[in-house]
């Protein structure tokens, strides 16, 4: 696929809007069942970045794994995640993917090759590279996408990691989405460079640019980067340049920027790019489109139906996969 879509076919162009709107829906649906206290605490939407995720899985086979962050239904969902698991996790009950005790930030669907989302800053790219040295070890050809924002790339792992990988040729692909502000902190403020994946340059990989608003463009920066990786030339750092429309979490007002900013990276609203991309090219017809958003959001309804349904887990259970508990004592 070129990074314009040249081969994209009608399948593919609707399984990709398919998820693009059952991940928006997904998380829009959240940011209500919060606001009413159907679901405690918080959440980070990816409103707006949904083009990173879905474009990235597009490129990865089933058995290819994915490394999540703190802001993650969206690449579980892309990655092939059930939505009724994932929002009775949200619900707290014991059908969740974490049995109700994970939340938003802590869930895992090894079964689909998610290894699991993670509430550290920067705390999933070292997971991932050790996944991809894994993968090389076992000679199974797979590839290990990581993904992580622009604030996780000032961490040490993300250096260490990036180091390693490329030391090692090890067939990972780090996908940062550069949605501008790590929290409110914007990136000009935090960062000598103007572009994240110029970094890639200092540890001898790629380092490509992605339009992160564009499905299509990030699919074609993934399969570069896996035809890179499964050929045994090692890891590549891809930049996808995106926006979350919402705030950094629930509670976020998002004093720090303006609504004129926001206005403008909402005319590149990824599902209105791609549903004009099918319309243009002919892949779906108006009225097949009006379904696919239908589908999607029955796919949300029926996960809040499945969530509230579902039992919350036995009290007595609460240390099950525990690894330490009161009873524990350090020797004296």
């Amino acid at each position: 696929m070129t990074s314009s879509g040249a081969s994209l076919s009608a399948d593919a162009a609707r399984g990709a809007l398919y998820l693009l709107m059952l991940i928006r829906a997904f998380e829009e649906r959240v940011l209500q069942l919060v606001s009413d206290g159907s679901i405690r605490g918080t959440t980070h939407p990816y409103v707006g970045q949904e083009a990173v995720a879905v474009g990235a899985c597009m490129a990865l086979r089933a058995d290819d794994w994915v490394v999540s962050t703190h802001r993650g239904h969206g690449h579980l969902l892309a990655k092939g995640g059930d939505p009724n698991r994932l929002m009775a996790e949200l619900f707290g009950k014991a059908a969740g993917y974490g049995g109700g005790k994970g939340g938003t930030q802590h869930m895992a669907d090894f079964a689909v090759g998610h290894l699991g989302s993670n509430g550290v800053t920067g705390g999933g790219i070292p997971i991932g590279t050790g996944a991809a040295l894994s993968a090389q070890m076992r000679g199974t050809s797979q590839v290990v996408a990581v993904f992580f924002g622009d604030g996780a790339a000032n961490q040490g792992t993300f250096h260490e990691s990036l180091n390693l990988a490329s030391l090692w040729r090890l067939p990972a692909i780090y996908v940062c989405e550069n949605n501008l502000y790590a929290m409110s902190t914007p990136m000009r403020d935090a960062c000598a460079i103007e572009h994240i994946a110029d970094r890639a340059a200092a540890y001898g990989m790629p380092g490509v640019q992605a339009d992160g608003m564009d499905v299509l463009a990030v699919a074609a920066a993934m399969h570069a980067a896996v035809e890179h990786a499964r050929a045994g030339r090692g890891p590549t750092l891809i930049e996808c340049k995106t926006y979350r429309f919402l705030g950094h979490s629930k509670s976020d007002q998002r004093a720090y920027r303006s609504r004129e900013e926001e206005a403008a990276w909402r005319e590149r609203d990824p599902i209105t790019r791609l549903r004009a991309v099918i319309a243009a090219r002919g892949l779906a017809s108006a009225t097949d489109v009006d379904a696919i958003e239908r589908d999607a959001v029955a796919a949300v309804d029926a996960a809040v139906d499945f969530a509230r349904r579902s039992p919350f887990p036995d009290p007595h259970a609460v240390l099950d996969g525990v690894f330490a508990d009161a009873n524990d004592r350090c020797p004296s």
